[in-house]
């Protein structure tokens, strides 16, 4: 059973890749960026248990990424960010396979098992010190903003982002119509994106102006 600072967690991890995830579906490119930077050594990590060689690694998570990037206006949230992108990753690999001829082992990887899978590929420090302070700040925004709910959203918000209930479930654990609970869902990812979106337009700022 996952304690209250587990819970918010998983919740300020599943908000920061939904409002990123909204955001380079508008065409944010900053945003997307993020996304990688968040999901590539996790990317590498799944791809390396289907294929050994390093090199080939990068070249099918860069891959994959790029799927993703077309696939991105297709992704509704009904699944995590990362289980959809873990999915994408898992079948790039095997096509790859195919391709080269070769044997598909270890084909039934779970994605939470993936989460946690060392490798050599995951070893490899792909973040610059200006994109570990982003990820800081956009972790710490969502989690404030998630803290300040009322308590209404709050666990209405986790009930269906962390626990993974339906609305129907929802409904009955809050005792109150299933319209209520999208009421309450919608106002705790508004409240989220309205804390988060100052933060993404003035990274996307900083990055026009560098480049």
């Amino acid at each position: 059973m996952k304690n209250k600072q587990d819970k918010n967690t998983d919740m300020s991890e599943k908000a920061i890749d939904l409002e990123l995830v909204k955001q380079a579906q508008k065409g944010d490119i900053k945003a997307f960026e993020l996304l990688v930077q968040r999901y590539q050594q996790k990317v590498g990590g799944v791809v390396s248990k289907l294929i050994k060689d390093y090199h080939e690694i990068q070249d099918i998570t860069q891959d994959v990424f790029i799927k993703v990037y077309k696939a991105l206006p297709k992704f509704r949230g009904d699944s995590a960010f990362y289980t959809w992108i873990y999915r994408i990753a898992i079948n790039t690999a095997k096509n790859h396979l195919v391709a080269k001829g070769r044997r598909i082992q270890n084909s039934d990887i779970e994605p939470a098992d993936a989460e946690n899978f060392p490798s050599s590929f995951e070893h490899q420090n792909f973040d610059t010190p200006d994109a570990e302070y982003e990820r800081q700040e956009i972790e710490k925004v969502v989690h404030d903003s998630i803290a300040d709910l009322p308590d209404d959203l709050k666990k209405a918000i986790i009930l269906r982002e962390v626990d993974g209930l339906s609305y129907e479930e929802i409904a009955k654990e809050m005792d109150c119509p299933i319209g209520t609970v999208r009421s309450r869902i919608f106002r705790a990812r508004d409240a989220v994106d309205s804390a988060l979106k100052p933060l993404l337009q003035n990274e996307q700022k900083r990055a026009n102006y560098v480049r």
